[in-house]
């Protein structure tokens, strides 16, 4: 396993472990043996039970073409519905337990997935993917042509799930929130704001969580209390904790 050491925005470098060449064609074949489910239950449903083959034949070409293409559609635009839908994950990739992430440190976007989607022409398509298995073993972040273009790569979610490397924070059944405005934040917002933290914290960088108390005061709106920075920091986490699992 190649460890993959994301930059964010507020540079601060995170370090994942990029996810195997097995771990990515198992993910695979298991999206692969969905479409072909889906594919036997549709031509059992309309060819056999519904007899739509026989409709088929008096159809002009053109006519069964789209309506055949209608029935594709949902195999066509597998991948970029489902990373869409669940963040870098299709059914395949989380039962792997697998992932597609920005290397920029921010959650990937729909317009990533389409890029990664359309590039599949080129890296799965031809030559029966051995173009995107020779790029993930030779490149530096384990990327295909697609992750290349998009900016994106895929990591392994495997021994990953623990409190401080997630944006959850301890928090009582008694715990009283003090800045409602902190559900302007996002998800991705917290955990990155958790792991700059943590990063300036371990190196006594009282500058750096200055200016974060400043970004988040900006982005919120909200003004500090009279607690030092690095307590309104860990309120502003636990904050958005507590509105989030109460929401």
């Amino acid at each position: 396993m190649s460890e993959l050491t994301i930059n964010t925005t507020q540079n601060v470098n995170i370090n994942f472990t990029a996810a195997t060449l097995g771990e990515r064609i198992l993910a695979f074949f298991i999206d692969l043996a969905i479409k072909a489910a889906y594919f036997i239950v549709i031509y059992g449903i309309f060819f056999y039970w519904l007899k739509i083959n026989e409709a088929f034949e008096r159809m002009d070409r053109w006519s069964a073409a789209a309506i055949a293409m209608v029935f594709f559609l949902p195999v066509m635009f597998y991948s970029l519905t489902l990373e869409s839908i669940f963040e870098g994950q299709s059914f395949g990739k989380k039962i792997v337990k697998i992932k597609v992430v920005k290397i920029d440190g921010y959650q990937a976007g729909f317009g990533d997935y389409l890029i990664r989607w359309f590039f599949r022409i080129i890296d799965i398509s031809l030559f029966y993917g051995l173009i995107a298995v020779l790029a993930i073993i030779f490149s530096k972040k384990s990327q295909r042509l697609g992750d290349m273009t998009a900016g994106t790569a895929v990591i392994t979610l495997k021994n990953m799930v623990t409190i401080d490397s997630t944006i959850l924070e301890e928090i009582g059944q008694e715990y009283v929130p003090v800045y409602p405005l902190v559900i302007k934040l996002s998800d991705n917002d917290v955990r990155i704001i958790k792991d700059t933290f943590h990063f300036a914290k371990a190196k006594d960088d009282f500058d750096t969580i200055q200016k974060l108390k400043e970004k988040v005061e900006k982005v919120t709106g909200i003004k500090k209390h009279a607690e030092s920075n690095s307590e309104f920091i860990k309120t502003i986490l636990k904050d958005y904790n507590y509105y989030t699992q109460h929401m």
